[in-house]
């Protein structure tokens, strides 16, 4: 028995075929960037980095969505190849992996494109790239859907869901407000606030949309008569039967 919990217990810490994939997409792009040359570097940097001026100026959309495949600091890879490892399989576990890739998809590029307004509007073309904006989105998705789901990191430090993800609210405020990195801080919040509405029930647009389909439904529907119809009971004779 002991034998059958333990392997029970393996298959949930295995990463899914989801983030795995993610996972591998941004290590082949990373260690690519990092063994060629100094004019390769700065061909992906001007093609495939989202800024500023290759959004809106150049109007390269495309680095919405290559942009975060790239990630150049070493500290935000170790904590994004974690957080694939740790929590956004139980994500993906949950949704399926069609409807993960969707989240992953629209979480990255509204963050992106928070995060190049924000340059635009200070005036900085500043790089934007990495899961970060997505990481962070998926955080704030496991705290609503496991909000009393008691979440471990050692031996000392046991949390639910939703504290986990109001402390790593707290650690990004004061992470953007003291190094004054507005525009990460507008892609994290703008992927944050995408993933509370996509996973809220009463706001999400995927339940909104199934509601107004059901509704509509029922508008067209009638009720029609169907089945065998009974036969009349006969009538009864009151002269046959004595009180």
């Amino acid at each position: 028995m002991a034998k059958l919990v333990n392997k029970r217990d393996w298959k949930q810490m295995k990463i899914t075929r989801g983030a795995l994939i993610l996972v591998v997409l941004q290590l082949v792009v990373t260690i690519g960037y990092l063994v060629v040359g100094k004019p390769a570097q700065a061909w992906m940097q001007e093609w495939l980095v989202l800024t500023p001026t290759h959004l809106f100026h150049q109007g390269r959309v495309w680095t919405l969505v290559t942009s975060p495949l790239l990630e150049l600091q070493f500290v935000s890879l170790i904590l994004t190849l974690l957080m694939l490892w740790m929590f956004v399989p139980t994500l993906e576990r949950f949704w399926g992996t069609p409807r993960f890739y969707r989240f992953a998809l629209i979480t990255s590029v509204v963050g992106g494109l928070a995060g190049a307004a924000m340059g635009l509007a200070l005036g900085r073309d500043a790089q934007i790239f990495g899961y970060s904006p997505f990481i962070y989105a998926s955080v704030v998705a496991f705290g609503i859907l496991y909000a009393h789901q008691p979440v471990q990191f050692s031996f000392y430090i046991r949390m639910t869901g939703r504290q986990m993800m109001y402390g790593f609210i707290g650690f990004l405020v004061l992470f953007v407000t003291i190094q004054g990195l507005w525009e990460q801080g507008a892609a994290f919040a703008a992927a944050m606030l995408t993933a509370a509405v996509m996973t809220s029930k009463r706001w999400s647009p995927g339940l909104a949309w199934r509601r107004w389909r059901i509704a509509r439904a029922r508008a067209k529907l009638s009720v029609i008569e169907g089945g065998l119809k009974r036969k009349p009971a006969p009538k009864r004779d009151e002269q046959r039967w004595l009180n």
